[in-house]
């Protein structure tokens, strides 16, 4: 089976937040939870990995998060990884009140951490909805996310 990083991390998702279950399992659990699902030792690996990066990444991105006003400028790098589409939509959530400029770092940072090449805006709905469940008092933003990833069928204008 080649699952990716996205891959694992979806079905950890899907599995906790359908069974509405406390999403603050250890380590340990969650790599039991992806073993019995079948993932790889290293793909559960690198999902630990990166579910790390999004617990400790909240600090730093909140400290140093620019103000409103800010604009945000991709780097080369981010621009590589990021094409205009997903940038854009990026942007688009952060207008629309569902990310906050500290939301959009961390979520650009743990798109960065993908072991993906294409980052599509499937990719990053989904990590919006990771990013907005693992933070407090983001409730009523994750449920206008949710309604922007199910209400939007093919072709939808963003």
């Amino acid at each position: 089976m080649t699952e990716t990083t996205l891959d694992v991390l979806m079905y950890l998702f899907e599995t906790f937040v359908e069974a509405e279950e406390d999403p603050d399992a250890d380590r340990e659990e969650l790599r039991l939870e992806l073993e019995r699902a079948g993932f790889g030792d290293r793909s559960i690996d690198r999902a630990l990995d990166w579910l790390d990066g999004l617990n400790h990444g909240r600090g730093p991105h909140e400290r140093t998060a620019p103000t409103e006003n800010a604009l945000r400028v991709f780097d080369r790098y981010e621009q590589s990884r990021l094409d205009a589409g997903g940038r854009g939509y990026i942007l688009y959530l952060e207008q629309v009140g569902i990310l906050e400029p500290a939301q959009r770092e961390l979520l650009i940072d743990r798109l960065l951490a993908l072991d993906t090449t294409d980052i599509d805006i499937d990719h990053i709905k989904w990590v919006v909805l990771m990013v907005l469940f693992s933070q407090p008092g983001q409730e009523n933003a994750y449920a206008r996310m949710e309604d922007l990833v199910f209400a939007e069928g093919p072709g939808a204008v963003h």
